[in-house]
């Protein structure tokens, strides 16, 4: 019995000193980290619904971090160690810009230096002056651009930085993000709205804002100014692309097949335009190894893609049976609709100029497609969710893009063979008005 309770102390002293206690007293050693009080962990919904009282109060999360709610004001997060004998406390920033999850992790890296034998507080205000300069806008910026990096393409990425150092950088770029003014942000957007860029002037807002946001959640600034100023900048006058109708459909099937001034591969990618509505730029690019005859999809990998998302287009029976008519004419190119040489795609006019010969100048573009489709599934019944999703508009809720991608496709592929569908009892319909029709002379000019 003796010999079992000194074993006892014995692992009781053990984890004693472990946890910062001596022996044999375990008494408390003055430098390593408090033992933690034992609090059950916080919700994001208990931090989220904490509301105002008389007096400040403290929820605690455990491991020293806890969330401090004011009287008045937004709620902050501290974490609480000891370090040489002394209690200290660490500011994390304030809920919401700084989450539940980032608390911890910010707790847990606190808590690696203390047992480290560095002190969190001291390293952040020797870090101070060279914090100076990455608080600069354009810093902070490249920052940004960086963590896009990961979801942009390459290609978006520069063009985002190309117009922050054209239209931003040279007035705001080396200012502390802290300072800059809503009047200051409102001078960027004046100059850019001043050439008649006005388009421009907007997207440059919405990125500054972006910037400012981002400054805002890493905690160098409290005052996002660039989204102080949505709705200044003067609107262009939306011009829709010119689209047919659903009642244009018949005809223009007709004189898509009849006439003779274009080449069989652009008739067969306008065809392919109307059964996939693609944007014209993703079809212009795409490469027979995109398509999977076996799975019956073309999937189109995101640096290729507008929103630099990557996007799968079901194939119907249809859009099958004229990837493979146009295999018979350009199987020897890596694109599908490439150029004379082989090396690169079609350019961005060949199919917009076919549009024209054939007399569609300012009634139809390869966009418009897009818009037809959209519009007659839309009539036909069709869950405008999974509209939008097979056109690849950005759905900015992250969580419901997710869920989007992996419910709907099997939608999308009943959707996209109902659209052929419909397409062929137009050409039916054409067929049938075209024999009561009289003959009438084609017009022969050079095919594109």
């Amino acid at each position: 019995m003796r010999r079992g309770s000194r074993l006892c102390a014995c692992i009781r002293q053990f984890f004693g000193v472990l946890l910062g206690y001596s022996a044999p007293s375990l008494g408390y050693i003055p430098g390593s980290i408090p033992m933690p009080k034992l609090a059950k962990p916080l919700s994001e919904t208990q931090v989220r619904n904490a509301k105002a009282r008389d007096k400040t109060y403290k929820l605690f999360d455990g491991g020293g971090l806890y969330v401090e709610v004011p009287t008045v004001g937004s709620k902050r997060w501290r974490f609480k160690y000891s370090f040489e004998g002394r209690e200290k406390l660490l500011s994390f920033g304030t809920y919401p810009d700084v989450s539940l999850s980032d608390a911890r992790e910010n707790r847990d890296d606190a808590r690696k230096l203390v047992r480290n034998g560095q002190d969190p507080s001291a390293l952040r205000k020797a870090a101070k002056p060279q914090a100076i300069a990455s608080r600069t806008f354009q810093s902070i910026a490249e920052e940004w651009l960086e963590k896009k990096r990961l979801s942009w393409s390459e290609k978006h990425v520069k063009k985002v930085r190309t117009s922050l150092e054209r239209d931003a950088f040279p007035a705001i770029g080396s200012r502390d993000v802290a300072t800059i003014q809503i009047a200051d942000m409102l001078d960027v957007l004046r100059k850019v709205e001043a050439r008649g860029a006005l388009d421009v002037a907007a997207r440059i807002g919405q990125r500054c804002a972006s910037v400012f946001k981002f400054a805002k959640q890493t905690g160098r600034c409290s005052v996002n100014p660039a989204s102080e100023l949505s709705g200044v900048v003067k609107q262009r006058k939306v011009v829709h692309r010119a689209a047919l109708s659903r009642a244009d459909i018949p005809e223009f099937l007709r004189n898509l097949e009849s006439y003779d001034g274009i080449r069989s591969e652009t008739r067969i990618g306008l065809r392919l335009l109307m059964l996939t509505f693609v944007r014209t730029g993703e079809l212009r690019g795409a490469l027979w190894s995109e398509i999977n005859f076996d799975d019956a999809e073309w999937r189109i990998p995101a640096e290729r893609m507008k929103m630099g998302d990557a996007h799968v287009v079901p194939l119907a029976r249809q859009t099958i049976d004229a990837l493979k008519e146009l295999q018979t004419y350009t199987s020897w190119s890596q694109f599908l609709l490439p150029n004379d040489d082989g090396l690169k795609p079609i350019s961005e006019n060949t199919m917009l100029f076919a549009l024209y010969r054939m007399g569609y100048h300012g009634r139809a573009t390869g966009h418009g497609f897009r818009a037809l489709a959209s519009t007659c599934l839309n009539e036909m019944g069709w869950n405008p969710d999974v509209i939008e999703r097979q056109l690849a508009h950005l759905e900015r809720n992250k969580v419901r893009a997710a869920y989007n991608r992996a419910t709907y496709l099997v939608e999308r592929r009943k959707m996209m063979q109902a659209w052929a569908d419909f397409i062929d009892t137009q050409r039916e319909r054409n067929v049938s008005s075209n024999q009561r029709a009289p003959s009438g002379n084609k017009r022969h000019v050079a095919a594109v």
